[in-house]
């Protein structure tokens, strides 16, 4: 890239890579999807797709390396370059005002729910809406028995235990209302 060449934004699914790399030190795409499924991806939903093809626009950055397998599957493994590091420090210490995103169908429904037909119909979405969180509830319930030893993993996991148990209370109340 010349340096009169404007440098290509980078994204949150960006950010997402550039930490999973660093975090891990060294990782294939497969990698990186398989640690969201068990993480971030509770809270932070995207298409995984994109974790095999940012990995490569980053690497045309430079702030990623890449090795490739020679034979076989051809596995990329990526590392994170000192530009790479540079680039995600810069990006944690920029505090954020983007506004939290409830991205909840049973929400959209209620939203709309004037135009149902049935008044029941509502009651049983909020019922089952809760029951979804409770669901949700008892999956970050077992992780958090589990030894996790990063304090940033434990206080991320934390907000999902208290808004897991907040949209409970928040559906139940509605459901015993409608």
């Amino acid at each position: 890239m010349t340096p009169s060449a404007k440098r290509p934004s980078l994204t949150p699914t960006s950010y997402l890579v550039l930490g999973l790399v660093a975090r891990h030190g060294s990782c294939t795409s497969y990698d990186m999807k398989r640690a969201v499924s068990r993480s971030i991806g509770y809270f932070w939903t995207f298409p995984h797709s994109q974790l095999y093809a940012e990995p490569v626009r980053l690497t045309e950055l430079g702030l990623l390396t890449e090795e490739q397998e020679p034979g076989g599957r051809k596995r990329r493994t990526y590392r994170l370059t000192d530009a790479g590091r540079d680039t995600l420090r810069a990006w944690l210490a920029e505090p954020t005002d983007e506004p939290t995103e409830i991205r909840d169908l049973a929400v959209l429904k209620l939203f709309f729910g004037s135009e149902a037909t049935d008044p029941e119909q509502l009651r049983e979405l909020a019922e089952h809406a809760a029951a979804a969180h409770r669901k949700r509830l008892a999956e970050y319930e077992e992780i958090a028995a589990l030894p996790l030893t990063d304090k940033h993993s434990r206080a991320t996991l934390e907000l999902g235990l208290r808004f897991e148990r907040n949209a409970i209370s928040y559906w139940e109340e509605l459901a015993e209302n409608l």
